[in-house]
């Protein structure tokens, strides 16, 4: 959008995972486990974002199809002593990704695409759609943004966090939003894709040893994992303040040891934050 509407406007990802496409990203990566990962990934978020919401549909009984398919997830954990998703095998995720498609079919009374242009073109669709959806219409009305300005869609190529231990996500912000503070502040998650930091699937670990808390002096820092890649995102930090001349919010994936980052805006900072910040910038 033309002014940033965080969480507002709608997102899906690993488009182009169909029946005959997963089986040359296995044959790539030789890595069944983080291709059905990333399938049954897409097939709920595609369900929920474009199926559902997008195509107007009202859920009778107040839950949506996300929440039916996440409840499947988890019952297949219970009876199988799973306690983490990260702890299901590349069968279990394939199985998965099937009752998933069937449960699309039993609810929503259409089948998952298992074309990939179809599942971009009604990705592009949706993601329009959500210009005015109801959240992203109060936020407008909220923050004094005009409806006629509209949106843009992004379409990018995927980077994955959830290719093994040595891939991650997260997001941060260059200073403290809280207090204002010029620390680094964030959270990551190790073999990860961005929405499992933000949505409370899983405990989120702190960015760096500096801003742990009591509840999370016992998680591992992305400074103590990975200190070389920690060091390059305390560069980058460093640099877009330089270049924005103000705090940033920004959204980073390691892929196999590589850092990517996928955004940067200006973060959102209460009253007391604002004015520490803006002083200190002088």
């Amino acid at each position: 959008a033309r002014q940033s509407m965080p969480g507002m406007m709608e997102t899906v990802l690993n488009i182009g995972l169909t029946t005959n496409t997963i089986q040359g990203l296995i044959k790539k990566t030789e890595n069944p486990r983080f291709v059905y990962d990333a399938y049954r990934r897409l097939i709920s978020m595609y369900a929920d974002v474009v199926m559902e919401k997008s195509s107007g549909i009202e859920p009778p009984d107040g839950q949506g199809i996300r929440q039916k398919l996440e409840h499947i997830l988890n019952t297949f954990k219970e009876k199988n002593g799973l306690k983490n998703d990260t702890d299901l095998t590349a069968e279990q995720w394939e199985y998965i990704s099937g009752s998933y498609k069937q449960e699309i079919k039993n609810t929503l009374g259409a089948e998952f695409p298992d074309d990939s242009e179809t599942q971009l073109q009604g990705s592009i669709e949706a993601v329009f759609r959500s210009w005015n959806g109801a959240r992203a219409v109060s936020y407008r009305n909220i923050e004094n943004i005009p409806d006629k300005w509209g949106t843009a869609v992004n379409i990018q190529s995927m980077v994955f966090g959830n290719m093994g231990k040595n891939s991650a996500t997260g997001v941060a912000f260059t200073r403290n939003p809280a207090t204002g503070e010029n620390h680094f502040y964030g959270e990551w998650l190790p073999n990860a894709q961005g929405e499992d930091v933000v949505a409370g699937l899983r405990t989120p670990n702190p960015i760096n040893e500096q801003t742990k808390t009591a509840e999370t002096q016992d998680l591992p820092s992305l400074e103590s994992c990975m200190p070389s890649l920690y060091g390059q995102l305390s560069k980058i930090r460093t640099n877009l303040e330089t270049h924005y001349n103000d705090m940033q919010d920004i959204e980073f994936t390691i892929q196999e040891g590589k850092l990517w980052m996928l955004q940067t805006r200006v973060g959102k900072r209460n009253g007391g934050a604002a004015i520490k910040m803006a002083v200190d910038m002088v």
